[in-house]
């Protein structure tokens, strides 16, 4: 992989406007399991999806309080950003960066120090919990301080109503801005970094063949082989905790930074 490595380092250099689509690959190092992978949380217990299904969650307090021990326990709650996610910040602070569209909940690229107008979480965020009823929220640990005390299915300090991540469940939709944000950055950026994703599941997916429609080169650093593969410029196996530092190390300032 060392020709494709150097190739993508070059494509790097060469941007000025690059698209970052981040999956949950990119959160491994940080102790997050891929909940699709062949490891994956869901393809080991498939009944932990009705914690992440919007009717399950809302009409039966017996799913909701699985997801509150759920989110108690979750490695995600104390996951710190590994290097992969503080080399998008260098990226970023290179003026190469036009914005970073991701599919994880995680919270580590605003943790990371990511600037926050960059970074689009199209699945929201787990870090934070709102009310289904007032829209009232506040910061995830309020909540999961609660579950702790003896509170096995937190309610709205406001208004009383069902509390949960700022998370998409399915059977939602996705928020419409998000997504025409990352419509936009997919038409005018000129490179495409897809890293640590399946690109398996859309909308987010497509916008691959879309950018790369619109003239930017594709560079795929995955474990494992992805349908656009044979759209990429250059593709990396190798852990992105290790590629992606070195794909921004030694990066002057753009040019038009």
């Amino acid at each position: 992989m060392a020709d494709s490595l150097d190739l993508a380092r070059t494509l790097v250099a060469d941007s000025s406007r690059i698209l970052a689509l981040t999956g949950a690959g990119l959160s491994t190092a940080s102790g997050i399991p891929d909940f699709r992978g062949p490891q994956g949380r869901w393809t080991h217990d498939p009944e932990a999806e009705k914690i992440s299904t919007l009717s399950y969650y809302l009409h039966d307090d017996t799913v909701r309080r699985a997801a509150w021990q759920t989110r108690l326990t979750s490695p995600a709650r104390t996951a710190q950003p590994n290097p992969g996610h503080r080399a998008l910040v260098d990226l970023e602070r290179s003026g190469r960066l036009a914005g970073i569209v991701t599919q994880n909940t995680d919270g580590l690229h605003l943790a990371a120090g990511s600037d926050p107008s960059l970074v689009f979480e199209v699945h929201g965020n787990a870090r934070r919990w709102r009310c289904e009823e007032c829209g009232a929220g506040g910061p995830m640990d309020e909540m999961l301080a609660r579950v702790e005390a003896g509170d096995p299915d937190p309610r709205c300090p406001a208004c009383g109503g069902i509390t949960r991540a700022t998370v998409i469940l399915f059977e939602e939709q996705l928020p419409g801005d998000v997504l025409d944000a990352a419509i936009d950055l997919a038409e005018r950026c000129d490179l495409v970094l897809a890293l640590g994703t399946s690109l398996t599941v859309h909308p987010v997916a497509g916008l691959v063949p879309y950018a790369v429609g619109h003239g930017a080169p594709l560079i795929i650093v995955n474990a494992e082989e992805t349908p656009y593969d044979h759209l990429a410029t250059a593709i990396v196996r190798d852990p992105l905790e290790e590629v992606l530092p070195a794909l921004v190390s030694g990066l002057t300032p753009a040019a038009d930074a």
